[in-house]
C-alpha cells in the first residue's frame, strides 16, 4: 500500500523534472529540435563540400535565360532534337531530358519521337502524380520519374533513390541514367535486394523526427554549388561545346533558367549569397544525385551515415540521464553548471565534428536540450531541498548560532543532516551555564516589562560573545541560559575551550560597562554566575516532527549546572566565573599559561549526581583579567561521530 507520507515528501522534489519533462515533449511537438539540427546539417555541408571527381563523368546542357531569349519558350522540339543527336554523336553514355514533352512543340515533332524510340541512351522523364507522360513512344526501359523530395521548411536535402515495389518504367531519373551508362540492367533491384546498399533514412534518422522516409532516400551529398560541368543549350548547338566534354559521359539536358522556376533551395542556400537569392536549377540537383550514384558504384560510397532508430531513440535517454547525473552531482551549483556546459559543449562539438569531418549525422539537439532541461531541474530541485535544509537548521538550531556558524552548517548539512535531523553523536564540549544573582529581589522592584528588559540588557552582553566565537546558545533559562562550544561544529576541543575563555572575558567586560550604565540610569545592578565544564555529550535532535530541538545533554551538562550554583553566596564581583578541573587543563595543559589571567583554586568539590569530586577554579576579577585578547578562531572542522 502506497504510503502517502512518503509520496508527499517527494512529490516536491519531483515537480522540476515534470516541468522539465512537459518543455521538452513541447520542444519535440514543436519541431524546433529538428529545426535547429537541419540548420547544423546545413553549416557542415557548406563548409565541407563533397569533392569533385576528376575527371568529372557528368555534362549539364543548362537552358538558360540567354537560351529563352535567342529560342523562345517552349523549346522547339527540333532543338532538342539537335541538341540530342549532337550529344549522341559526340559520345555521351547516357541522355537524360530532364523537360516534359508528352506533348509536342513545332512542326518537326517527330525528331524528337523518332530519337525517344530508337536512341538507346535517352532516358524521357514523366510524373505520374501529375499524370505527364514521357516522351510518345519511349520504351519501358528508358522511361524515370524526376520527382525530388523537399523537407517541411522547404530545403532540398534528400536523394529518393529509389521506389521499391513498382514496375519497371518507375525508375528515378539518376538511377536509370547510371544502368544505362553502365549497362546494369539489375541496378533498380539491386537497390531492393541489398547490392547496392546504402545508409537509407528511417522516420527518425539524423535529426529528423517523424520523417515520411518511403523508399530508399538518402541525404544527398551535395559538391560545391556551381562546380559541376555545364555548358548551355546555344553552344552546344553552335558546336561551341567540343565533343571530348561529351564524350563517356552522361549529359543532363534541362532549365537552369530562374524564370522558368525549376530551382530549389539546398543546404549551402543558407549561407552562399544568402537563401533569398540562390537556388539550385533541378537539372543540377540530378547530377549530384547521378554523382552520388556513381561514387557508391565505384568507390563503395555509401553516403552519410545515420544511426538506426533504436540508436537515435537511446540518444535521449542517456541525455536525460547525464543531464540527471549533472545536475544531482555533489558539489557547488557553479562546479555543476561548469560541468553542464563543458559536456553540452564537448558533445555538440563532437556530434558537428562528426557530421563535417566523418560524415555521420547524429541528431544532438534534443538529447542536449534533455540534458541541459534535467540539469537545470536538479539544480531547482536541489535549490529546494537546499531551501528545506535551511529552513530544518533555522528550526532545529534557531538563532543560537553566529553566522559564521550557519554557513558552516550549511555547507555541511549533508553530513550532520539525516532525514531532516541532526543526528545523536558522542561529542567533546565545552558547556557554560549562567545565572543571574537576586534575581528575585531585583524582579520585585521592577515592572514586568521593565524586568524583561533588565534582564536582555544583560543577555545582549553574552549572546554576542558567544555566537561570534563559534559557540551557540543552547537554550534560555529564564534569567540565565546554556551555551556550548564544540557542537554542532568543532574547532577542537582545546580551541573549543579558549574560545569559551575568552567569551567569558568579553561576557565580564560587557557586564562592568553594563552596571556603569545602570547606575547611571538609577536602574538595579546586574551581577552573574558563569559555570564551566568541559566532557563528552550526546547530542542531536530531539523532539517529535511537530517540535524538534537541538539538545545537548550527559553529566557535562549537569555538571557545569551544578558548578555556576556552587557556594552562591561567595560571590564578591559582578560576575563570578567557576571552572572545572577538565576545562582548566585544556586551557592549560602544561600548566598554568602566561597570558596575564588570575586564577584561585576552590579545590575539589562533591556535586549532587555525580561520585567523583570536581576540581574547581575561579577567574578572578583584576585589571588584567579583561586584558585577554578576542582573537579570530581557527577555521571549523565537523565532529567525528
Amino acid at each position: 500500500m502506497l504510503d502517502l507520507r512518503h509520496w508527499r515528501r517527494w512529490a516536491p522534489a519531483l515537480v522540476p523534472y515534470g516541468v522539465a519533462a512537459l518543455l521538452l515533449l513541447g520542444l519535440r511537438q514543436s519541431l524546433v529540435a529538428e529545426a535547429v539540427d537541419l540548420q547544423l546539417y546545413d553549416l557542415a555541408t557548406w563548409l565541407r563540400p563533397r569533392p569533385m571527381p576528376r575527371p568529372a563523368p557528368l555534362l549539364q546542357i543548362g537552358i538558360g535565360e540567354l537560351d529563352i531569349a535567342a529560342y523562345g519558350w517552349p523549346l522547339d522540339d527540333r532543338l532538342l532534337c539537335e541538341a540530342i543527336e549532337r550529344l549522341s554523336n559526340a559520345g555521351a553514355v547516357a541522355i537524360g531530358l530532364d523537360l516534359y514533352r508528352d506533348r509536342g512543340v513545332g512542326p518537326q515533332q517527330e525528331c524528337l519521337r523518332q530519337q525517344a524510340r530508337t536512341n538507346p541512351r535517352l532516358v524521357s522523364i514523366f510524373n505520374g502524380a501529375d499524370g505527364i507522360q514521357p516522351i510518345p513512344g519511349t520504351p519501358t526501359a528508358r522511361r524515370a520519374f524526376n520527382d525530388l523530395v523537399v523537407d517541411a521548411d522547404g530545403v532540398l536535402r534528400r536523394d529518393l533513390v529509389h521506389v521499391g515495389g513498382q514496375d519497371a518504367a518507375t525508375v528515378a531519373l539518376p538511377l536509370r541514367l547510371v544502368q544505362i551508362a553502365r549497362r546494369l540492367p539489375w541496378l533498380p533491384k539491386g537497390v531492393e535486394d541489398g547490392r547496392l546498399p546504402g545508409f537509407w533514412l528511417r522516420p527518425f534518422s539524423g535529426g529528423y523526427d517523424r520523417l515520411d522516409a518511403a523508399g530508399y532516400q538518402q541525404m544527398l551529398p551535395f559538391r560545391a554549388p556551381g562546380s559541376l560541368p555545364i555548358g548551355s543549350l546555344s553552344q552546344l548547338l553552335n558546336g561551341s561545346v567540343p565533343p571530348e566534354a561529351i564524350r563517356g559521359r552522361i549529359a543532363l539536358i534541362g532549365s537552369t533558367a530562374p524564370s522558368l522556376r525549376d530551382v530549389f533551395p539546398v543546404p549551402q542556400s543558407r549561407f552562399q549569397l544568402g537563401a533569398s537569392q540562390y537556388q539550385m536549377p533541378g537539372v543540377e540537383v540530378h547530377g549530384h544525385r547521378v554523382l552520388a550514384l556513381l561514387d557508391r558504384l565505384d568507390h563503395g560510397d555509401r553516403g552519410i551515415r545515420v544511426l538506426p532508430d533504436w540508436g537515435e531513440h537511446l540518444l535521449l535517454p542517456v541525455g536525460l540521464l547525464l543531464g540527471l547525473l549533472l545536475g544531482e552531482a555533489r558539489g557547488s551549483l557553479r562546479r555543476s553548471l561548469a560541468a553542464v556546459l563543458v559536456t553540452l559543449l564537448v558533445l555538440g562539438g563532437l556530434g558537428f565534428s562528426l557530421l563535417l569531418f566523418g560524415r555521420v549525422w547524429i541528431g544532438t539537439t534534443l538529447p542536449l536540450a534533455g540534458l541541459a532541461l534535467m540539469a537545470v531541474a536538479g539544480w531547482l530541485r536541489r535549490g529546494a531541498a537546499s531551501h528545506e535544509q535551511r529552513l530544518q537548521i533555522e528550526k532545529l538550531l534557531g538563532q543560537s548560532t553566529s553566522p559564521a556558524v550557519a554557513r558552516q552548517l550549511w555547507e555541511q548539512r549533508d553530513t550532520l543532516l539525516a532525514d531532516g535531523r541532526f543526528e545523536g553523536r558522542q561529542l567533546p564540549v565545552t558547556v557554560i551555564f549562567t545565572d543571574l544573582r537576586n534575581f528575585t529581589t531585583v524582579s520585585e522592584s521592577l515592572t514586568p516589562a521593565a524586568l524583561l528588559a533588565w534582564i536582555n540588557r544583560g543577555m545582549a552582553c553574552c549572546v554576542p560573545a558567544i555566537t561570534r566565537r563559534i559557540g551557540m546558545v543552547n537554550k534560555f533559562t529564564g534569567d540565565g541560559m546554556m551555551a556550548v562550544f564544540g557542537a554542532p561544529l568543532s574547532t577542537g576541543p582545546q580551541q573549543d575551550a579558549r574560545d569559551a575563555l575568552a567569551s567569558l572575558l568579553e561576557i565580564r567586560a560587557g557586564m562592568e560597562a553594563l552596571n556603569h550604565q545602570l547606575a547611571v540610569e538609577g536602574a538595579p545592578a546586574m551581577r552573574m554566575r558563569l559555570g564551566v565544564h568541559s566532557g563528552m555529550v550526546l547530542a542531536g535532535s530531539m523532539g517529535s516532527s511537530e517540535r524538534l530541538e537541538y539538545a545537548i545533554m550527559g553529566d557535562t551538562v549537569n555538571c557545569a549546572s551544578r558548578i555556576e550554583g556552587l557556594e552562591k553566596d561567595r560571590h564578591d564581583g559582578i560576575c563570578r566565573i567557576l571552572v572545572s578541573g577538565s576545562t582548566f587543563a585544556l586551557l592549560y595543559p602544561n600548566g598554568r599559561g602566561d597570558d596575564g589571567l588570575v586564577w584561585e583554586r576552590w579545590g575539589e568539590f562533591q556535586v549532587k549526581g555525580r561520585q567523583e569530586p570536581l576540581e574547581i577554579w575561579e577567574l578572578r576579577e583584576g585589571p588584567e583579567a579583561g586584558a585577554a585578547p578576542i582573537t579570530t578562531p581557527p577555521p571549523l572542522t565537523e565532529k567525528a561521530p
